[in-house]
């Protein structure tokens, strides 16, 4: 499977590209990773992402060879991000830059999206200001502002939400809509009832502790990604 490598300083980051088949540059979508680091399912979501046209870049936030639990508990890979915001988005960006310099890609036509914590890497792409980047898609993410310097958004932002997450409860969710807001973003939210975090992971089975996939919110948040990006690139 292609590899896409690229450095944040001294950081080597490897992730996975996707390329439509025909003659390019096609737009593009990166694909932020949960705390568990990149993995197969964000590979998937490349490929997916190519079969509609797109070049699928999943990215690689905390760096070559640095991978967590699918299903264990991966606090201490993502706590060190969460605590410097502004280093997260410093690699972020990298990922941009080395997304926009690859010859497949329409640099003009670019959005990124994330699950989980890579729906809070999605939001701080947005939170960046950086032109390159005209979409932001959050699923089941996580929405605390990073307490940086905030510049006029230009990436419209599309947010997909259980309204059940015990870790985005409603006042988050009006909280980021209002942040949105005063950023003068271009942004939807779309919440789906009786649903939980991880909505879309198949192997989620915890309601209790507010987590568990919904076969009908993966679908219909595919739909929705699908018509965004149709929109915005």
């Amino acid at each position: 499977m292609p590899a896409f490598s690229y450095a944040d300083e001294d950081t080597i980051c490897e992730g996975h590209i996707a390329v439509p088949a025909g003659a390019g540059p096609f737009p593009a979508v990166l694909v932020a990773h949960n705390w568990g680091g990149q993995m197969q399912a964000d590979n998937d979501a490349a490929e997916r992402l190519a079969a509609q046209g797109y070049v699928g870049i999943a990215i690689d936030v905390y760096g070559k060879g640095v991978r967590g639990e699918p299903m264990g508990d991966n606090s201490a890979l993502m706590n060190p991000w969460m605590a410097d915001r502004a280093a997260l988005q410093q690699r972020l960006l990298a990922a941009v830059t080395a997304a926009a310099a690859h010859p497949a890609v329409d640099a003009d036509r670019m959005a990124i999206m994330g699950y989980c914590f890579g729906g809070l890497c999605a939001l701080d792409v947005a939170r960046s200001a950086d032109a390159r980047i005209k979409g932001a898609i959050s699923f089941h993410g996580v929405y605390a502002p990073n307490g940086l310097p905030q510049k006029a958004m230009s990436a419209k932002v599309l947010v997909l939400h259980g309204w059940e997450d015990p870790m985005c409860p409603p006042a988050a969710t009006v909280a980021l809509a209002a942040e949105l807001t005063a950023a003068g973003a271009d942004w939807q939210i779309h919440a789906y009832g009786g649903t939980y975090h991880a909505f879309t992971a198949p192997a989620a089975n915890n309601p209790a502790g507010g987590v568990a996939y919904s076969a009908d919110a993966d679908r219909r948040s595919w739909q929705a990604l699908s018509n965004f990006l149709a929109e915005t690139l």
